[in-house]
């Protein structure tokens, strides 16, 4: 089982490192270490409301920490996390003498190199600058020493030092001539205190069809996603090249831009700064001449300061006689759903098919009321089974089939969601952060 980080609402990490206010002053040179982590970054960035201050904020559900004084460090040293990618690679939150394999570190990083490019999750803190290179190493080094509850076993220097970790975002190297296309937005601004949504009308520019089996993103940090998008129809399309925004400055919605959503079929995508995904062994997406996308990238400010965003994604490409099976895409969504303020809803709908197929990979999409997300088999001998199971709605587990699931002609799919509105409001289906989905993604084909 391997995981994938899909789009589409606020997606909230397992560490959310939003810079708060602390008007304790503490003596750094006399505090241990884990004191000047709990007084300099965790009550600073962290337990703040929203994030991890307690279990009543909306985040809690998902990432199940408390990094307030007095239980941070529980929270923290030995304790297993959340994330699936993590419990897959035996991290834990922070292990005494190895950073290599703390999301506490790794969740701070921009380069993805560590187990062979495995995601952990968006870089945090989502929408503000990172934290500096100092800070990062006086975790790490306070990990190295053992994670000591006291003592002072790192250089008080490093909390001063304001290096940025990231100097310089690097474009993402283009494949080879015939091994793929590279797709990318050039940098544009992300307003202070704004969440960006935008789309651009792009041509792959291939003269021929052609055969994904793996795609490369990467994006400059403060990315919520970025989906490359095909058209149902094709009669009516925006501009070629022109950004159309979804949300204009004073945060009304651009309604033209909403309307054309409805005309999206998800194609690739993800929410990871860094990642690198894989179609299985003999599987491949099919795009026709002349592949157009609706470009969709999306992005957080949290802060005072504008920034660039900026995204690369590289479709990488195989003959089609290396093809044994091609794939397409599933999309299936409901829509209908009615979710009361204050309550536990679960809400289903049934998709079936009208052809034999097998389905060789699925994963799903809700919003941060998104408690449990299951897929189940409607009809057959299989009628009723489970087939996935999903807690987290920021990372939602990815599920690689080995034996692809066999559906015939008149069966199908249930989604089957349970939502947590722990908010004053009613909520349903929509496009920004405040409301919800209920999406089914995944690849299939047809027998």
């Amino acid at each position: 089982m391997k995981y994938f980080g899909i789009v589409g609402g606020a997606f909230l990490g397992t560490l959310f490192l939003i810079f708060g206010c602390n008007n304790n002053e503490v003596d750094l040179e006399t505090a241990s270490s884990f004191d000047n982590i709990q007084s300099e970054i965790l009550n600073k960035s962290c337990a703040v409301s929203g994030c991890h201050l307690s279990e009543t904020d909306g985040t809690f559900p998902q990432h199940g920490l408390i990094l307030t004084e007095g239980k941070a460090y529980e929270n923290l040293v030995n304790a297993i996390t959340k994330n699936p990618t993590a419990k897959e690679e035996n991290l834990k939150r922070v292990i005494p003498f190895d950073a290599d394999n703390s999301l506490l570190y790794q969740k701070l990083l921009f380069e993805t190199s560590h187990k062979s490019n495995k995601n952990f999750g968006s870089i945090m803190p989502l929408g503000k600058e990172m934290l500096f290179t100092g800070q990062i190493e006086y975790i790490r080094r306070w990990i190295e020493a053992g994670a000591p509850k006291t003592g002072n076993v790192a250089e008080v220097s490093l909390l001063k030092d304001t290096t940025p970790v990231l100097k310089k975002f690097d474009a993402l190297e283009a494949p080879a001539d015939g091994q793929g296309y590279q797709v990318k937005l050039d940098p544009f601004e992300i307003y202070p205190y704004f969440e960006r949504e935008i789309f651009v009308y792009k041509t792959l520019n291939n003269t021929e069809s052609i055969f994904v089996n793996k795609f490369q993103l990467k994006m400059h940090p403060g990315s919520h996603h970025f989906i490359l998008y095909g058209f149902r129809n094709k009669q009516s399309l925006p501009a070629l090249n022109e950004i159309r925004d979804l949300r204009n400055k004073d945060l009304s919605f651009n309604y033209t831009t909403l309307q054309q959503i409805g005309n999206h079929v998800f194609y690739f995508g993800g929410s990871e700064s860094n990642m690198t995904f894989n179609f299985p062994e003999g599987t491949a997406v099919e795009l026709p001449a002349n592949m157009i996308f609706d470009v969709n990238s999306h992005y957080f400010n949290k802060g005072a300061k504008a920034y660039n965003g900026e995204v690369y994604m590289n479709l990488y490409t195989v003959a089609k006689e290396k093809v044994k099976k091609t794939l397409k895409v599933l999309d299936l969504g409901n829509s209908t759903f009615v979710l009361p303020p204050k309550k536990t809803t679960v809400a289903t709908r049934d998709f079936k098919f009208d052809k034999n197929v097998r389905i060789v990979t699925l994963f799903s999409h809700t919003h941060k009321l998104g408690e449990k997300f299951e897929i189940l088999i409607k009809g057959g001998t299989r009628n009723g089974e489970i087939i996935y199971t999903s807690t987290n709605w920021e990372h939602p587990a990815k599920i690689d089939f080995a034996n692809p699931i066999a559906l015939k002609a008149g069966e199908g799919l249930t989604s089957r969601i349970t939502y947590n509105n722990y908010t004053d409001q009613t909520i349903r289906f929509g496009f920004t952060s405040e409301d919800e989905m209920g999406i089914i993604f995944g690849y299939y084909y047809e027998e």
